[in-house]
């Protein structure tokens, strides 16, 4: 008698949800842009060990507004990448030559992981 069950099958994880990129950045800016203006109305009631969260919420919108630089290029770089290796696996060509064989007979250190090729 076997008392043991076969696992089941795990179930396909969900598609990924897609959001739009600058409302999040923007939404996430403002809070800190907020928690900032606040720290500074308050700063003097503050005891002076916490003054350092004024600095936070600062780099908090420094960071939101490179990142609503950053990532659209970021995004559209991805989607370049794509669209080239598509075009590569489609068969069509990319302007590059094929590698060379150069008859050398030294081993490369990517060859050999963990080894080097000095003697």
């Amino acid at each position: 008698m076997k008392l043991t069950r076969e696992p089941a099958a795990r179930p396909s994880p969900p598609p990924p949800l897609e959001a739009n990129d600058q409302v999040v950045i923007w939404v996430g800016t403002a809070g800190w842009a907020i928690a900032l203006v606040v720290l500074l109305i308050i700063r003097d009631s503050l005891p002076a060990d916490q003054r350092w969260w004024i600095w936070t919420c600062a780099c908090g919108v420094a960071f939101g507004i490179f990142a609503s630089w950053y990532v659209p290029r970021l995004k559209r770089g991805r989607a370049q990448a794509a669209a080239r290796r598509a075009a590569r696996e489609d068969g069509e060509e990319t302007g590059q030559s094929a590698p060379r064989d150069s008859g050398s007979n030294t081993v490369s250190s990517t060859e050999t992981p963990g080894r080097s090729t000095r003697s």
